[in-house]
């Protein structure tokens, strides 16, 4: 199982917190690799809010009416005291970003986002959402100076952009959001291989216009665009938290050429590997 998770007092506590507007106790993804199955049982719920995203793959949830089968493009709230019961299945290769949260103000924000008397919200797919969480994620873990007052900001930045989401409609489950949500899978688990996207339309039965066009409403980029950001995404993360060289790193995200590599990460980045790597 991959996680890459940051706390706020260095380990998952739960926390109970009415003196600050909004507070932030943790953070993370996941993904099973090689474990068949991932189970979460609290009973008693937790002490603070949860809410997760699930951002590629599916995942099950178990609440008072039944068993709800929860598909990519989805957020589920979890408040203080409610029963959680909820699990992943290697075969549907889910992703999943989770952030715990308390604060005086945080049923407010939750309102404003959308989920008044709701738990779950269709939000789509938006890599947006994914980098929010991750910034979250490295203040967590870098721990820089003032480095509690910056979670907070980013949870209402996701609220804000969910609430967004909400006002500007979002495609709803069908058939050309299945083909996008397959596609999405598909490169989360290969976007370190080559990938022509011509030839997967074609493996999938699409017009490669058709595809893009899609691909772009739904995701809001191309699907090269959408692979070019895992794969600097991954990159960023092995950068921050490994000592591989940067040729290391740029087979090891897709790229053979570690020259442009290097081209492409400072473009989308801003710095160029080593650069980023220093700054760590």
């Amino acid at each position: 199982m991959y996680v890459y998770s940051g706390y706020l007092n260095h380990s998952d506590m739960e926390l109970e917190d009415h003196t600050h507007p909004l507070l932030v106790t943790g953070c993370g993804v996941f993904q099973l690799i090689h474990q068949p199955v991932m189970d979460t049982i609290r009973s008693g719920g937790r002490v603070d809010y949860q809410l997760l995203y699930i951002s590629s793959g599916k995942a099950f949830f178990e609440f008072s009416e039944g068993i709800s089968e929860v598909s990519a493009g989805e957020m589920i709230l979890y408040r203080p005291g409610v029963p959680q019961h909820y699990w992943y299945l290697l075969q549907d290769r889910p992703e999943v970003y989770w952030i715990h949260f308390t604060g005086a103000d945080a049923e407010a924000y939750l309102d404003q986002a959308g989920f008044s008397g709701k738990r779950q919200l269709h939000v789509g797919i938006s890599p947006e959402y994914r980098e929010i969480f991750r910034r979250i994620i490295r203040e967590l873990q870098l721990r820089r100076p003032c480095f509690e007052e910056f979670p907070p900001l980013y949870l209402r930045q996701l609220l804000a952009e969910i609430h967004r989401s909400q006002q500007t409609g979002i495609l709803k489950p069908g058939p050309s959001q299945e083909e996008i949500l397959r596609a999405v899978q598909d490169f989360n688990a290969s976007f370190s291989s080559s990938i022509c996207i011509r030839e997967y339309a074609a493996s999938h039965h699409m017009s490669v216009c058709w595809f893009i066009r899609s691909f772009r409403r739904c995701i809001g980029m191309t699907p090269m665009q959408y692979i070019t950001f895992l794969r600097i995404t991954r990159a960023k993360e092995l950068l921050r938290s490994t000592d591989y060289s940067i040729r290391e790193i740029s087979s090891m995200v897709g790229y053979e050429n570690p020259l442009y590599f290097s081209r492409i990460f400072k473009k989308q980045t801003g710095y160029s590997p080593s650069e980023y790597r220093s700054a760590r």
